[in-house]
């Protein structure tokens, strides 16, 4: 008689069991929505804190200014003379010399949606836009796997919100009341993952 009660209760606990696990998997999923949704978590950086643009400098030429009076090249001594000294000051002769080195602009490619391009040290940089309902966000992660957002711009209605849990972690979140849009970018396996989600309506 016991074992004939204590079977009906396996269905509810069953039950039981794969209700806690559902909620608790919808919690951790939510979790950064949730958090973006507090007001002091996920603000957006100020725009002096973006990093600015990769930008290569042309070489600088200095020439010497025109109308200064020529100078004669100093006559040279026949070997083993003593060299004789002028009253004057003497100057080294104006050289050209560029200011920067011409560096060879990095190979750009294109690999699942994203502008690659590798640097002189090997790192590879990723650029991207996600453009949804919501906005428009520019993620840029790099191969040693660093994840930033270059820019963020909500549509009319809507918010814009940064998460990032670690470097290699980030979510742009575009909220208006009761739906949101999400960008979230990850270095995972030595490359680039995304995923954009809905929620709400």
């Amino acid at each position: 008689m016991s074992l004939v009660r204590s079977s009906r209760w396996f269905p509810v606990a069953g039950w039981f069991v794969a209700t806690a696990t559902s909620i608790v998997l919808s919690w951790v999923a939510l979790l950064p929505v949730l958090n973006a949704a507090r007001a002091d978590v996920g603000a957006l950086p100020d725009i002096d804190q973006v990093p600015a643009a990769d930008v290569t400098l042309a070489p600088l030429l200095t020439s010497t200014p025109t109308g200064s009076p020529a100078r004669s090249a100093p006559a040279t001594a026949a070997p083993g003379a003593e060299p004789t000294k002028t009253g004057g000051p003497t100057r080294k002769p104006a050289t050209t010399k560029p200011t920067a080195a011409a560096t060879t602009k990095p190979a750009t490619t294109t690999v699942d949606g994203w502008t690659v391009t590798t640097g002189a040290d090997g790192v590879r940089t990723y650029v991207r836009s996600f453009s949804v309902e919501g906005g428009r966000a520019v993620i840029k992660m790099t191969s040693d796997g660093v994840v930033s957002l270059v820019t963020a711009t909500p549509a009319d209605g809507f918010t814009v919100e940064k998460t990032q849990s670690s470097p290699t972690d980030l979510a742009v979140y575009f909220n208006e009341t009761n739906h949101s849009f999400i960008v979230r970018a990850i270095w995972f396996n030595d490359a680039p993952f995304t995923e954009v989600n809905e929620i709400g309506s």
